[in-house]
């Protein structure tokens, strides 16, 4: 049956994919920033920089989303993940602050080699603190460490064993990796340079066996990290299903990649992510945290509820076409600017 905190649970699912495919991505070209190697080393960072610099704060949104539906809907299971889990959330935040500092920093700074190179380790470093716990408070979420009393709401914790543990850091590093394939596959697309793409290729084949790597360690791990989340997706009725159609997508994008194409990575790459988050929010389900809070058990009343989803719904309708108009405007404005330099330089010459 759906009810409406089924319909909230979703919306916040739907949420945590699409901040995965844009925020994510974003974190991802931070670790390729990171990498940037070779002679070609500038122009990699360069080629990060004019993909998501006329985007990438508008993409926290959908954390901001995910974080007001469950504060509002959820408001116990808020304060256990919030209290249990402090910590990991607090490094996530200095590391989206640090990450959003050290890019305009690095961009209107004084543009030495020393400062330019110190202001990229900073939003390196942060783009990998980002998705690494993010990954870990799902870990933890999904690991049954964290117990709440629910008539009280007293959160049993030490703050520290419910997410420093080898299956929340599994999640966390693979989370970090998904990151890093979506970057690298749309990167392959942001420019016409071949040697470039050819980069961001190498990038996206290595990044995508660490995905299926990563993947391989967290399902071990969780037999005894995440016994529940490890029965939703190895008996269930659907996981075989679901996990061979994820399985093929995966090996469908290697293969695009491995053959050039580019456009087609593109779209299978997203598909897979989709998949895989997706498959977590429903081996996760009921439980929105681990063993004790059920979405049913910790929501709010339908008085609070059923409004909450007509907001959502209005602002969603707002929300996505003026999303989809931003990115039209900055990815169009973008390209035109790349292709007038390109046939003009970049100071052309107006003396004349």
């Amino acid at each position: 049956m759906l009810t409406l905190e089924l319909c909230v649970a979703g919306a916040m699912l739907i949420s945590l994919i699409i901040y995965m495919l844009t925020g994510g991505a974003d974190f991802g070209g931070g670790i390729w920033d990171l990498f940037a190697t070779g002679r070609r080393a500038k122009a990699q960072r360069d080629l990060i920089t004019q993909a998501i610099a006329p985007i990438w704060e508008a993409n926290h949104v959908w954390l901001i989303v995910i974080i007001v539906l469950l504060f509002v809907a959820f408001p116990v299971g808020f304060a256990a993940i919030s209290t249990a889990l402090h910590i990991p959330l607090t490094l996530m935040l200095i590391g989206i602050v640090l990450r959003g500092s050290a890019f305009v920093f690095r961009t209107y700074d004084d543009q030495s080699d020393t400062t330019h190179r110190r202001w990229s380790r900073v939003f390196a470093i942060g783009s990998i603190i980002t998705p690494v716990m993010l990954g870990i408070t799902l870990g933890a979420v999904a690991s049954g460490t964290i117990h709440v009393d629910i008539e009280s709401g007293q959160v049993d914790t030490d703050f520290i064993s419910a997410w420093f543990a080898p299956f929340p850091f599994a999640i966390g590093f693979f989370t970090l990796t998904l990151c890093a394939l979506l970057a690298a596959v749309y990167l392959t697309l942001e420019t016409d340079d071949t040697e470039l793409q050819e980069d961001f290729r190498c990038r996206a084949l290595i990044a995508a066996v660490s995905v299926g790597a990563m993947a391989g360690l967290s399902f071990i791990l969780s037999a005894e990290g995440a016994p529940t989340i490890r029965r939703g997706l190895a008996s269930a009725a659907w996981s075989i299903p679901f996990q061979i159609l994820t399985g093929a997508v995966a090996l469908w994008a290697i293969w695009t990649l491995w053959n050039r194409q580019f456009r087609l990575a593109r779209i299978l790459v997203p598909i897979q992510v989709t998949l895989i988050v997706f498959g977590w929010g429903v081996a996760q389900y009921p439980y929105l945290v681990t063993p004790d809070l059920t979405f049913s058990n910790t929501a709010a009343p339908d008085a609070v509820l059923r409004p909450m989803l007509i907001v959502l719904g209005v602002g969603g309708v707002l929300l996505i076409p003026a999303f989809w108009y931003l990115y039209a405007v900055f990815k169009g404005a973008a390209r035109k600017t790349k292709q007038t330099e390109e046939e003009v330089g970049p100071y052309p010459d107006n003396s004349a």
